[in-house]
């Protein structure tokens, strides 16, 4: 059987503040096999970027990272020291940023930050360099992409400066990119492009990649799992299928009603919605986080929540253990 590429185990991540301590992620585990794409949903708030973020090794140093197992490929990242992620960053992993004109350095020129990695981690000099940014450049819809390399970041729209950033991702062939909303700032017709790219470059590469979005048409699109999150914790996992067509959390269900269904939803009517707010996380943090805004709720909620695992890998944590069922029956 193929291991793991990527394997984490009760990453944990606190973050002191004025009123005590703020657990922003509580304990998340998840696999990733090469060519796998994961995509981590929930509302914003709810810890994805800031776990991409440790996975990375970019966090900031008051923020407090644990884990009983976080490793890629048989580094161990718990221990790695800042040489190591130095060299597994931008060549075997890399990152595209939420924003782009706050990841792109406005005193170097386009060309310069595309080649710079390349020309860092592997052999090669710096005519093939800029060859490679051309022909990515190209790949992700950029036309003339020659002119581009002597441009400046302000010089670029945000849709523009957005593919940069995937171009620079790709530029070493990483096995694993992270994409944190790498389509927001693009239009739609431009995002399914994109949003394919990266899908059949990771076919293509057997490159794994952790897609963070808003967008569960985007899930539907390109997703071998889905890790649903909210307050944190990693409430419901499984395979897009799975989680798609059986959803067993009530929070992944309010998820899915919030999207409006070619066929069902019917012109002019009301969307589904999800009550109340995500509550704070400063503090002692016990039971569901989600009980307050859950149609299921119950006395016990507030106690320690089981997690349930299907045979085929299909998890949620919920004190009902029938969730495929209240599931069939809020669909029906």
């Amino acid at each position: 059987m193929e291991s793991p590429l990527l394997r984490v185990r009760n990453l944990t991540l606190d973050i002191p503040v004025g009123g005590g301590t703020l657990h922003a992620v509580r304990g998340i585990d998840f696999d990733l096999k090469r060519g796998e794409t994961l995509c981590i949903v929930g509302e914003s708030g709810s810890g994805k970027s800031l776990t991409s973020l440790a996975l990375m090794g970019l966090l900031g140093k008051t923020i407090r990272r644990s884990a009983d197992e976080m490793s890629f490929d048989g580094t161990d990242l718990t221990r790695a020291n800042a040489r190591t992620m130095r060299s597994l960053r931008g060549a075997r992993m890399a990152m595209i940023f939420q924003e782009p004109m706050t990841s792109l350095n406005p005193a170097y020129t386009i060309g310069d930050q595309l080649t710079e990695a390349l020309l860092l981690h592997k052999p090669v000099g710096k005519e093939a360099a800029r060859v490679r940014a051309i022909e990515l450049l190209e790949k992700v819809g950029i036309t003339a992409a020659a002119s581009r390399l002597s441009q400046y970041p302000h010089q670029l729209s945000g849709g523009l400066r957005q593919r940069v950033m995937i171009t620079m991702a790709l530029m070493c062939e990483p096995e694993l990119i992270i994409a944190d909303e790498p389509t927001t700032a693009l239009d739609v017709t431009i995002q399914a492009q994109i949003l394919r790219l990266l899908h059949d470059l990771g076919r293509e590469m057997n490159m794994a990649m952790i897609l963070i979005t808003h967008d569960l048409g985007v899930v539907a699109r390109v997703a071998d799992k889905v890790a649903v999150m909210y307050a944190g914790e990693l409430v419901e996992t499984g395979s897009a299928t799975e989680v798609f067509n059986t959803p067993s959390h009530p929070y992944t269900r309010g998820l899915l009603r919030c999207i409006p269904l070619p066929g069902k939803t019917k012109r002019g009517g009301t969307l589904g919605t999800i009550p109340g707010m995500v509550p704070s996380l400063i503090g002692d943090v016990a039971g569901c986080a989600f009980r307050t805004r859950c149609p299921h709720a119950a006395p016990a909620c507030r106690g320690d929540i089981p997690r349930h695992t299907t045979d085929d890998g299909h998890a949620f944590r919920c004190i009902h253990p029938d969730g495929k069922r209240h599931a069939e029956e809020a669909t029906a």
